[in-house]
């Protein structure tokens, strides 16, 4: 695979995701041979990559007009934490020796390099018992959910379009349409995580609070760009730190919007097994940005707010809207 669709994706808007791994006992048990075979179909990251975006692309350009994904597969993303001996728990920001192998992924065939270390997980990598067989690593999963994300995501679309233009952009018959394959996924599966966050042309602020400048990131580049940057985080690491800036914000700065995205980030990280990892993708918007000190922006703010120092917190918010503002504008551009 050459990667150039992966690399390019020419004309399309800048997209990232934030995404929660859970270990295979968090799934209900009817789900896990599924989520198993799915991820032992995985190649390779930039694989999984390539099909989704060539299935996005499939889609709208298919014949009849319906725009949704079909469900009859799903793409399963894995990655893996340093393996755990019988009855210890992993501990939030340790491992065992060998952690120096993080939750990445190892450099992707044809698509150049990463510059952290990786699991370099093989398509039968622990698939039977959830453990990586040659490193005793905990294997995690993250299901796309491509049926409920893009219902999810066509709902809010049409929120504040009406009528015809509605009409004209998702036929009501396709909804409608849409709607039953939800409500076969609901009853077949019961109460249902969605594990993925999407956000276009930039990524929310709210995001970079769950990450802090120390944390693993695997950097993927080829040919002199970067194609996106991925930075992790446990989960319980993650939830301290939204809950920290909650708490300061709720006092600090009631009225700011941001609090209620981080409000609704805790609950949604609330939902997964506490062994879960946390992974913000920046996708194709890394090669305008990276290095992306924004994390430490937000940290800084939040602490500035907290301490009644407006300047610093304005110093800090110039800095991220100098690096933002502008990749935001793109949307509006012609």
């Amino acid at each position: 695979m050459t990667g150039n669709l992966y690399r390019g994706q020419a004309g399309l808007p800048f997209s990232s995701t934030l995404r929660v791994y859970e270990p295979l006992e968090a799934f209900p048990e009817g789900q896990r041979e599924a989520i198993r075979t799915a991820g032992a179909r995985t190649a390779s990251r930039a694989a999984v990559e390539n099909a989704e975006l060539l299935a996005s692309l499939g889609r709208i350009t298919r014949s009849g007009g319906d725009p949704f994904p079909t469900g009859r597969t799903d793409l399963v993303r894995v990655t893996s934490i340093p393996g755990v001996p019988p009855g210890r728990t992993p501990q939030p920001g340790t491992s065992d020796a060998g952690a120096a192998a993080g939750p990445g992924d190892a450099a992707e065939p044809g698509l150049g390099t990463g510059t952290g270390t990786g699991s370099g997980l093989g398509p039968d990598a622990g698939v039977d018992s959830g453990r990586d067989a040659g490193s005793g690593r905990v294997l995690l999963y993250c299901p796309s959910q491509l049926v409920l994300r893009a219902g999810l995501a066509a709902n809010a679309l049409m929120e504040g379009i009406h009528g015809p233009l509605a009409e004209m952009l998702i036929p009501e018959e396709q909804r409608d349409k849409h709607q039953e394959r939800i409500d076969q996924v609901k009853a077949r599966d019961g109460a249902i995580r969605v594990h993925t966050r999407a956000s276009t042309w930039g990524i929310p602020f709210s995001w970079f609070s769950l990450f802090m400048e120390g944390d693993h990131k695997d950097v993927v580049e080829s040919g002199g760009r970067i194609l996106t940057v991925r930075v992790w985080a446990p989960i319980t690491e993650a939830m301290e730190r939204a809950r920290y800036a909650v708490a300061h914000l709720a006092l600090a700065a009631p009225d700011l919007d941001m609090l209620d995205d981080l409000a609704q980030l805790t609950e949604w990280l609330e939902l997964f097994h506490v062994n879960s990892m946390v992974e913000l993708d920046y996708g194709a918007v890394a090669d305008k940005v990276y290095p992306d000190e924004s994390p430490m922006d937000i940290r800084l703010g939040i602490e500035c707010l907290a301490e009644g120092d407006m300047t610093g917190a304005a110093a800090a918010y110039r800095r991220l809207a100098s690096r933002w503002i502008p990749i935001r504008q793109l949307a509006r551009a012609s």
